[in-house]
């Protein structure tokens, strides 16, 4: 058994012996005999990183304060591979080291946009360490808002409300430009009427009615591809998406849209994405349909008109579809 606080000091502690041992870190390289890359194996690809780093920043003009609250995932590979065949840590940058970069170069950059805090991350590292080929970010954003009362927005109170959690990825070689990912995810919809699912497939295996209404709620997973890094005003990107996909989903607010399946709604909502958006160059949605049935009260002597329904999680379909600007789209 090894104690930490022994570990601490650099000492190992034998306990069944009455005396401590202390190693050194230069007297551990007799237990390293070295290795040779085994010829019958190849590397398909490395990577080590920080993830889960958490930082809440605030921006203040005098009264008035702005907040954004992150979470980062950093990842980094290297040039060489000794680390993996050798054991040898010399290029190793500590993944502490990544954390307390997060944390400086929030403290000396700010974070106007998740995106370009990813891009300013993935920068450091690259320049700052030449033997760095690559670095990747990925940050996902707590859904703070302003605390508002007829419109007036408070100078300093937030409240967490979830419309879709905003996320971006952002990857960059060295040399490159970055390539930027945004999304949102876990943006939970429902509609209580016009949706339907007719005409399709009937085996011997088919239970499922044709249903012409029912109830259609997903928890909507969007990620689309920037074709620049530089010069897009990200934020006003993402809202632009997040309008689009309610507005699809649930059509004009007295009269709604009828979605004859959800792989329709899915390339409905993505077509117009690309001709709202001209920055925005591929577009992946996933939309899980999430079920409810209606609760059989026949024996309760009840009828029951679509009025009280069982939500199910699982099993559920999942529908996804993934589409991108042609070479000379005029979307």
């Amino acid at each position: 058994t090894l104690f930490r606080s022994d570990l601490i000091r650099g000492r190992v502690y034998y306990p069944y012996f009455k005396f401590f041992s202390p190693l050194r870190q230069r007297d551990m390289s007799q237990y390293y005999t070295g290795s040779k890359m085994d010829q019958n194996v190849e590397f398909v690809g490395t990577g080590y990183g920080k993830k889960s780093v958490k930082v809440l920043h605030i921006r203040r003009q005098g009264k008035l304060h702005f907040i954004k609250e992150v979470e980062v995932d950093v990842q980094l590979t290297l040039k060489s591979k000794k680390d993996y065949l050798h054991g040898d840590n010399s290029d190793i940058i500590p993944t502490d080291t990544m954390k307390n970069t997060v944390y400086a170069l929030a403290k000396l950059k700010g974070i106007k946009t998740i995106e370009e805090f990813g891009m300013d991350i993935c920068e450091e590292f690259l320049s700052s360490f030449k033997h760095v080929t690559r670095a990747k970010v990925s940050i996902q954003e707590a859904p703070w808002k302003r605390f508002e009362k007829d419109g007036v927005g408070h100078v300093h109170a937030f409240i967490f409300s979830a419309d879709g959690i905003h996320f971006c990825e952002v990857e960059q070689h060295q040399g490159e430009a970055p390539v930027i990912h945004s999304g949102i995810k876990d943006m939970k919809l429902l509609k209580t009427t016009q949706s339907g699912f007719e005409g399709f497939i009937k085996s011997r295996y088919t239970t499922l009615p044709e249903v012409k209404d029912r109830v259609f709620s997903t928890a909507v997973n969007c990620k689309w591809k920037y074709n620049k890094s530089r010069g897009t005003d990200f934020d006003a990107a993402w809202k632009t998406v997040r309008k689009t996909i309610k507005e699809t989903f649930a059509g004009p607010y007295y009269t709604g849209e009828y979605s004859p399946s959800v792989q329709k709604t899915l390339y409905d909502i993505q077509v117009l994405i690309l001709s709202r958006a001209r920055e925005i160059e591929e577009v992946e949605i996933i939309l899980p349909n999430i079920h409810y049935f209606t609760i059989d009260m026949s024996k309760m002597g009840l009828t029951n008109n679509d009025e009280v329904l069982l939500p199910s999680e699982k099993p559920f379909g999942n529908i996804t579809g993934t589409v991108r600007r042609k070479q000379a789209s005029k979307l």
